[in-house]
């Protein structure tokens, strides 16, 4: 059957997203959905405006929301859907984050070049968001670079090399994620907090791509459960059919809401597409969601 659900997509109101809520939604029509969430990281600035589209598309738009948070030094992706968008708490955590990534953007960029890359940070600034630098922005200034042509480790990431496919990605994960010579440490909300924070705003928390931060680790989970975890989103780009298998047994386990997103950004992601991903009983899915939200 095909997928009709993506509970995880970002807009331009992202820093990494391509695509205008609008135009968004006008591509989950044509991708076929019929149920969606924008969720862009830290922020529901770009909710009203999808929801309002959507609703004149024909399909169903909730609110969401992608955050970052950290568990023990790991750093983790809490979707917190059905939040109250006017939330005093939710405007506290956006603008908090906004600074802090401000701040790491300018010692990223000093990180990078010490580690012998040109940078042209005239087109750099050009392409970030309210000030907002990413290590797939630098990807794509580094490698559109002529003057960085000739660096032999660049190569995996050009037409035909071994990382090229989400180059931007790749070289992000390579360089500047955690425990990479460009990381830069951010501060972010602890997710005992946090989870109680979008359960104050009237939102569900669940867990994004799991199999992409701690693996099949289920200890990190169970104390996730334990802070209120309602959710985990099973259906992922990032998860093999064994990791599926595992999270769904977790989910049916611990009686979670189980939820399919694609992840999708547009340029930094180019093989992630919207719907994509195999949910195989999305009727089943939506009904179990819809009782909670």
């Amino acid at each position: 059957m095909k997928n009709w659900i993506d509970l995880h997509m970002h807009s331009n109101i992202s820093s990494d997203g391509s695509y205008s809520p609008d135009a968004l939604m006008q591509m989950c029509v044509s991708a076929g959905l019929r149920f969606v969430a924008v969720t862009d990281h830290n922020s529901v600035r770009g909710v009203e405006e999808a929801k309002k589209i959507a609703a004149r598309l024909d399909i169903e738009c909730i609110s969401g929301i992608e955050f970052d948070c950290q568990l023990h030094g790991i750093n983790l992706h809490l979707l917190g859907y059905r939040v109250d968008e006017q939330s005093d708490s939710l405007k506290t955590i956006e603008h908090d984050v906004l600074q802090k990534e401000k701040n790491a953007s300018l010692v990223l960029i000093e990180k990078i070049k010490a580690l012998g890359f040109h940078l042209d940070e005239e087109a750099l600034w050009r392409l970030a968001v309210e000030d907002v630098i990413t290590g797939e922005m630098l990807a794509e200034v580094i490698l559109q670079d002529p003057q960085n042509s000739q660096m032999d480790i660049l190569t995996e990431y050009r037409t035909g090399g071994r990382r090229s496919e989400n180059a931007f990605l790749n070289f992000y994960w390579d360089f500047c994620s955690q425990g990479k010579p460009a990381y830069v440490p951010i501060d972010y909300i602890d997710a005992e907090a946090l989870i109680s924070a979008i359960k104050s705003m009237g939102g569900i928390p669940v867990l994004a791509h799991p199999g992409a931060n701690i693996g099949t680790d289920e200890a990190p989970l169970l104390e996730l459960i334990d802070f209120g975890l309602e959710g985990i989103e099973v259906y992922s780009s990032y998860h093999r059919a064994d990791t599926v298998s595992f999270y769904r047994q977790i989910a049916e386990k611990y009686h979670l809401l189980q939820t399919t997103g694609s992840d999708f950004h547009g340029k930094i992601k180019p093989s992630i597409h919207l719907g994509s991903i195999c949910c195989p009983e999305p009727e089943l899915i939506y009904a179990s969601l819809k009782e909670r939200f």
